[in-house]
């Protein structure tokens, strides 16, 4: 591992921080500010984090919805138990046509919120990192549209490019407020940005967007 690279992570203020506060992650900082911002997770929601390993946005989510909301992180790669009775994991791709079945039978009710940080393997070829990001994104919002309440929120990573247009169109079409926020705690030389849908619409709603 290079030492620059490890240099620049020690240097990182949300690494270092994530490490004090024991998140398994800097990432649960993004989260943390989006929803101190805009306050689309609350006490006792249900939960579900798409591409949730190692675990640190699930940390963030349990941090909120406490002791009497329910939080589900679903990834391809193990995650290591939190320790809370409230939150579980689940282990599998968001590309398996089975995922939501799977995921609504260990939901307690509709889910409030869907996030997801899923990210490609990077290829280093711009457009072709750009279309499989948006492609997961596209994914995550087929599955935040199936498990959610009316009413419920969304916040999924994209990568700036040529398909972001489009696919803001598409969460439009199901959510009465959309934004594109990018979190301090992104690295600032990351493409990355994040979608955030408020207010899903009513089946009868969507169609008429």
């Amino acid at each position: 591992m290079p030492k620059a690279w490890v240099r620049e992570r020690q240097r990182d203020y949300y690494y270092r921080k994530s490490k004090e506060e024991k998140y398994r992650s800097r990432a649960a900082y993004k989260l943390l500010e989006i929803v101190e911002k805009y306050r689309f997770i609350k006490s006792g929601n249900v939960v579900v984090d798409l591409g949730a390993a190692p675990g640190g946005w699930m940390q963030a989510a349990r941090k909120i919805v406490g002791d009497n909301g329910f939080v589900l992180g679903v990834d391809v790669r193990f995650i290591e138990p939190l320790g809370f009775p409230n939150v579980q994991a689940l282990t599998g791709s968001i590309g398996d046509s089975q995922i939501t079945d799977s995921i609504r039978e260990l939901l307690p009710r509709r889910a409030d919120v869907v996030v997801s940080d899923v990210s490609p393997n990077i290829s280093g070829v711009w457009e072709l990192d750009h279309a499989r990001q948006i492609d997961l994104a596209q994914r995550s919002l087929l599955i935040a549209t199936t498990i959610m309440k009316a009413g419920g929120n969304f916040f999924v990573k994209v990568f700036q490019g040529d398909m972001l247009k489009d696919f803001v169109g598409e969460v439009k079409q199901h959510f009465g407020f959309v934004k594109l926020v990018k979190p301090r705690a992104s690295r600032a030389k990351s493409a990355e940005i994040f979608v955030l849908g408020m207010r899903m619409k009513r089946a009868s709603e969507q169609r008429g967007a």
